[in-house]
């Protein structure tokens, strides 16, 4: 099965985080093998771009023929571009191989450096009136159409006057407009579409101009339709800007990879979660720990800020004959309660990882001090209306003891039975937890037993 092709022309970001470094990551990120062609060379960090070196016409040639005689590749970007000559000889070789474009008209870098000669920008609108789309924020759709943009009727005025110089669609990017949410434009002949997404942290994101127009090269390479690669490329960046990268001491860049890595992830923690859950399963003593309604477990992925980032059982894990039985399989998002339980334990603490709950007895708390486990706990009673019990449990728990101890404990209320949650680094590792308790405390059941008989 061949694996499509898509073609990035730009400037290279020595600093990693915009330029031909983020297209090829988002490439690779969505199935897509990466060309390059760079244009410039510039010598910049998360600060600013230091030294910028245009790369000569001839080299620039040459790697286009080196790539469209070999590979088969239909759709192309453009970033970074730097000169007129560098425009004029892009345009020319892309109609020649009949590439469709999508143009990223990229003015000034994120940190406020020029990246386009002033007079390279009469042959820029010529490079985008071969485009299939072209891609600018606010301030670069101002500069092609003249039209000063101030809310979204001008956007649309804007995007039109850009379509006028031959595009056949424009997408705005909202992010630099003074809206509730992020709306971009998308602006064809026959239609327009509004696609909005959440506003992310102010301060702006390295390379996400560059990975957003990347993402639908690559969506559009691989079949999508225009309105469809948008959209999916707005989900793409939205990823890729909440899991920004904490390098450099400047702007943050965007993590194109976030979302290969999550899946990953998520993966890797679904099968935790159904081997810790099949281990508890098969140890008969667990049986002794499994409460009236059943037991959870669930765990997250590194940085997990909402359940879609969880993992834990559809089912629980029940008392059938006397013995543990898991029913239901592992899920995103699955056992509500627990993952909420460690969503918020992770906020607190991020070593913590994954959790469990089992029966409450005073005898199971005995022994969980004996083995060394911290404990807290939480009154049912004074939970504020409104709250997620779990979140709120464990922020209370936190609150009091200033730190997550690995045992929390309620003695439950009015409809409420009472409960004691494991915490730990991962789901395996409650598990273990789980199945030492429950041993010590199927022993201290017998000795009672023997008591009660002698």
């Amino acid at each position: 099965m061949k694996i499509p092709c898509a073609l990035t022309i730009a400037g290279s970001d020595s600093g990693g985080g915009a330029g031909i470094q983020a297209d090829l990551k988002t490439f690779a990120s969505l199935g897509v093998h990466g060309l390059s062609v760079i244009t410039a060379l510039t010598a910049q960090n998360t600060l600013g771009v230091h030294e910028i070196l245009e790369v000569p016409t001839d080299f620039v040639d040459a790697q286009l023929k080196a790539v469209l005689s070999d590979f088969e590749v239909s759709w192309a970007k453009t970033g970074m571009l730097y000169s007129p000559a560098t425009i004029r000889l892009v345009r020319r070789r892309t109609k020649e191989h009949d590439l469709k474009l999508v143009v990223d008209p990229v003015m000034i870098s994120t940190t406020g450096h020029s990246l386009l000669r002033e007079e390279a920008s009469n042959e820029l609108k010529q490079l985008v009136s071969q485009a299939e789309l072209v891609t600018p924020n606010i301030m670069e759709a101002e500069v092609l159409s003249g039209v000063r943009i101030r809310n979204l009727k001008d956007v649309e005025r804007a995007a039109r006057k850009i379509l006028g110089l031959g595009a056949k669609a424009v997408l705005v990017k909202g992010g630099h407009l003074k809206t509730k949410n992020v709306v971009d434009v998308l602006v064809t002949r026959t239609r327009i579409e509004k696609i909005a997404g959440p506003r992310m942290p102010a301060g702006g994101f390295h390379g996400a101009g560059c990975s957003f127009s990347a993402a639908i090269t690559a969506e559009l390479a691989k079949g999508k339709s225009l309105i469809d690669a948008a959209k999916s490329a707005r989900e793409f960046i939205r990823v890729a800007i909440e899991n920004s990268l904490d390098v450099g001491k400047g702007v943050k860049p965007v993590n194109p990879t976030a979302k290969l890595v999550i899946e990953a992830e998520i993966g890797k923690l679904m099968r935790e979660v159904w081997a810790a859950a099949k281990l508890l399963e098969s140890e008969p003593s667990f049986a002794e720990l499994i409460p009236e309604v059943g037991v959870n477990i669930a765990g997250v992925i590194l940085g997990a800020k909402d359940r879609s980032g969880s993992v834990g059982l559809s089912g629980r894990i029940v008392k059938v004959s006397g013995k543990p039985r898991v029913t239901g399989f592992p899920e995103i998002g699955g056992s509500e309660h627990v993952a909420n339980l460690v969503l918020a334990a992770h906020r607190l603490d991020p070593s913590i990882r994954a959790g469990i709950n089992v029966k409450f007895s005073k005898d199971v708390l005995r022994i969980c001090r004996k083995i060394g486990l911290s404990i807290g706990s939480f009154e049912r009673r004074r939970e504020p209306r409104g709250v997620k019990t779990m979140i709120w449990g464990v922020e209370e728990v936190a609150r009091k003891t200033g730190r997550v101890p690995r045992i929390i404990y309620d003695e439950g209320g009015i409809g409420k039975e009472p409960m004691v949650r494991i915490l730990g680094s991962s789901p395996l590792e409650v598990a273990e937890i789980a199945i030492l308790i429950s041993k010590n405390y199927k022993k201290v059941l017998s000795q009672q037993a023997r008591n009660s008989e002698s």
